[in-house]
């Protein structure tokens, strides 16, 4: 059952409990096998990977098995259907499009006595792509990994995912690699999987940057390589936050909750509405819609858990408990969205008005799906073309220029005494008089 909360005091006590749903107990445990995990990969390559996929994924492969072959990938072509081609083809396009208005431009700027400073940006050479699997398939997700690192130019784009049963990879996520352009598969998942890209196997490559979401022992690998690669963040269940007023149809607002909801047990789906009416009427649109529901179990445990109905004063107390909670998708469904959302700040992506239900963006229309989790909206940003890039510095000075500044960096250099650094100036502004 969706809770009704109306309490201003317990709302927020509420929210806070959700978006630390993720700092359970378990995670110390977890994370000493997950360091295992890395370590005995880092050392044994190939081999502890096959070891830990046929522990953790039932899956027994051997090393040639590991690659997708070119076989299996044109055989994916003909087992989806024309229609699934045709949406996966325009969900690309739509991602492509958007993607290349964010690629960052090189620059320099030209200053007085030949000072010259700006900005060089440059690709990685190789990306890694996790794609999950396990509750089910995600061409989606492989098009929003893979298409911004190949709009940024990344040299060497390389996808893994847990192997099917038998090892047998879902069509769709071939499909959408190809379609995507990722040169590489491999039928690994979990941590052994980060563990052989940023390390490298004999057979998986090292790569530079590590993005995509997974389960937890995923999440924490990820943070556990950081420094030996890049990665995108550290993605915690999903979660949708709605702010809806009168104007809404609670038939919509429930539907768009459950989306969320059946994505996972702990994923939080919250309502933040000034309207009681309309959160008793979401309230019974969620038990009607989920009968019958084909995720109903975990579909279920999601609302119980960590879903509510939460009643406000205002619209602008909605907005401000959302700022709070930083959700991943907040959704606008109110008479005046583009009034409100000048009064939010922290949200992974915002969708505005009754017909911009959160599922268009997660397939269809442009912006990155892999978004900010668990409040980290506050500080981080969605998963984009900038994150397979790096920038260099550019400066340039002129001997003229060099001497103008000379004595401020030789000053400088002595306060922090490092004396090398001040005559490496000096030398150089002696031998031009």
């Amino acid at each position: 059952m969706l809770r009704i909360i109306t309490e201003r005091d317990e709302a927020r006590a509420e929210l806070r409990r959700i978006c630390e749903r993720t700092h359970t107990e378990g995670v110390a445990n977890k994370e000493a096998t997950v360091r295992e995990v890395l370590q005995t990969v880092a050392r044994q390559g190939d081999r502890a990977v096959l070891a830990y996929t046929a522990e953790f994924d039932g899956q027994t492969l051997t090393a040639d098995q590991l690659r997708v072959s070119g076989s299996e990938l044109d055989a994916a072509y003909q087992q989806v259907s024309k229609d699934l081609l045709a949406a996966i083809q325009r969900a690309a396009r739509q991602i492509e499009a958007f993607h290349r208005q964010r690629v960052p431009k090189s620059w320099v700027q030209f200053g007085d006595r030949d000072v010259v400073l700006g900005k060089r940006y440059t690709a990685v050479d190789r990306a890694g792509l996790y794609v999950p699997g396990g509750r089910a398939a995600y061409p989606s997700t492989v098009l929003m990994n893979a298409i911004p690192a190949k709009v940024a130019g990344v040299g060497r784009t390389v996808m893994v995912t847990p192997p099917g049963p038998g090892g047998v990879m879902n069509p769709a996520v071939l499909v959408a690699a190809q379609e995507a352009g990722v040169q590489e598969i491999y039928r690994v998942g979990g941590a052994q999987a980060i563990a052989a890209l940023a390390y490298g196997t004999e057979t998986i490559p090292k790569v530079d940057v590590i993005t995509g979401p997974g389960n937890i022992y995923v999440t924490l690998a990820k943070r556990l390589v950081y420094g030996t690669v890049g990665i995108d963040s550290l993605a915690g269940p999903s979660e949708v936050l709605v702010i809806a007023d009168r104007s809404a149809n609670p038939v919509h607002v429930a539907a768009d909750l459950l989306a969320q909801a059946e994505h996972d047990p702990m994923a939080a789906a919250i309502l933040i509405t000034p309207d009681l009416d309309l959160a008793k009427r979401t309230v019974e649109c969620v038990m009607a819609q989920l009968e019958g529901h084909p995720r109903r179990i975990d579909t279920e445990k999601s609302i119980a858990h960590y879903g509510a109905a939460i009643v406000v004063s205002s619209l602008e107390e909605a907005a401000e408990l959302s700022n709070e909670f930083a959700p991943e998708h907040l959704e606008l469904e109110v008479d005046e969205p583009w009034a409100l959302v000048e009064h939010i700040r922290h949200a992974g992506a915002i969708f505005l008005g009754h017909s911009t239900p959160e599922a268009v963006g997660d397939y269809l229309a442009g912006p990155n799906h892999t978004l900010p989790t668990s409040g980290s909206a506050r500080y981080a940003s969605a998963l984009g073309v900038e994150t397979f890039m790096k920038h260099s510095s550019i400066i340039s000075y002129s001997a003229a220029a060099l001497a103008e500044v000379a004595d401020a960096v030789e000053i400088l250099a002595e306060a922090e005494g490092l004396p090398s650094h001040a005559n490496s100036v000096r030398l150089r502004r002696d031998a031009a008089l």
